[in-house]
């Protein structure tokens, strides 16, 4: 599948995909003229967003740094306290599931012939095994149980996405786990690594395509995640992405939005706000906010919270 795919897919290369395949390519290939948005809009974009980091990181300590994700974003933006709260993550079968698929997924967009989906996964234990950090330690620790487990939910997730997408061409530049940073120094840094992306560059044509790569329900954090992906990619490489799709593994579907100057320009506002917020919490002491919401299921501070526990009581009701 080429990102910049038109209409142009020849009929024998059409009929050979199954029909979800088909569903996808419909829903990312493009569609109309080029898009090209205006060198100025890119330019005023990079200028808001420089004014506004010196701005916060005249605020910070000394010293301190301050780094943006759209995990933290959503995070500061939901509840404060939430935010604040003791990072209590582990690796487990369930965590560890979605960083071995992107590696095996990864593996899959080099690999010569055509692998299965349990083979891309064994190999994408075996190396990140071999990283003496982080998850590569955990499964190198693993007893059969769990290895067996975090295998079977691994494949189950590579199946899904080799069953919903058609062979990605490597013409297209199709790239998991990209990372981008901007600006290349300072205390403020915002980092963005996306699932799949695909797009060769072409001049100031946006060409390229960010797909999020999500098991279970929609959610309207998806869509504002990424948002923060395309102004990412917008502030680094000049050219903002072409579509934005969140990809529903479970669901075998797609939910794309064509990128425009207004989205760009909310995923300023959104982005600023979630590091005003950080800002404030974090350097000026400013108390936290308690905002329950569907995170209260399973925040740390559920059971001593008033607030979470009356929202968790609206769930008993229904």
């Amino acid at each position: 599948m080429s990102a910049e795919a038109d209409n142009t897919a020849s009929p024998d290369a059409l009929t050979s995909l199954t029909p979800i395949q088909r569903k996808t390519l419909q829903a990312l290939r493009r569609s109309g003229k080029p898009l090209v948005f205006e060198e100025g809009l890119v330019a005023d974009i990079r200028t808001d967003m420089r004014v506004a980091l010196d701005h916060f990181a005249a605020r910070l300590d000394d010293g301190q740094d301050l780094f943006v994700t759209k995990h933290r974003i959503a995070s500061v933006l939901d509840c404060e306290a939430h935010f604040l709260a003791p990072d209590e993550f582990e690796w487990t079968p369930a965590t560890a599931k979605g960083q071995i698929a992107h590696r095996a997924i990864q593996l899959l967009l080099g690999w010569s012939g055509e692998p299965s989906p349990t083979d891309l996964v064994d190999e994408a234990m075996a190396r990140l095994a071999d990283e003496d950090r982080g998850i590569g330690i955990w499964i190198a620790t693993l007893d059969k149980g769990d290895e067996a487990d975090t295998r079977g939910l691994s494949t189950e997730r590579v199946t899904k996405f080799v069953e919903s997408f058609p062979p990605l061409d490597r013409r297209a530049n199709p790239v998991t786990e990209a990372a981008a940073q901007w600006p290349v120094s300072g205390p403020i840094l915002l980092r963005a690594r996306v699932d799949l992306m695909i797009g060769r560059p072409s001049g100031n044509e946006s060409r390229k395509v960010i797909i999020d790569l999500k098991t279970g329900r929609v959610g309207p954090r998806h869509r504002q995640d990424l948002g923060f992906y395309a102004l990412v990619e917008t502030l680094v490489r000049g050219v903002p992405p072409r579509k934005l799709a969140t990809f529903y593994l479970d669901a075998g579907e797609a939910q794309t939005e064509d990128v425009s100057e207004r989205l760009l320009r909310t995923a300023v506002r959104r982005t600023l706000d979630g590091i005003n917020a950080m800002v404030e919490l974090g350097a000026e002491g400013r108390p936290p906010a308690k905002r329950p919401g569907s995170g209260c299921r399973w925040c740390p501070l559920a059971e001593g919270c008033d607030e979470g526990q009356a929202h968790l009581a609206t769930f008993d009701t229904h």
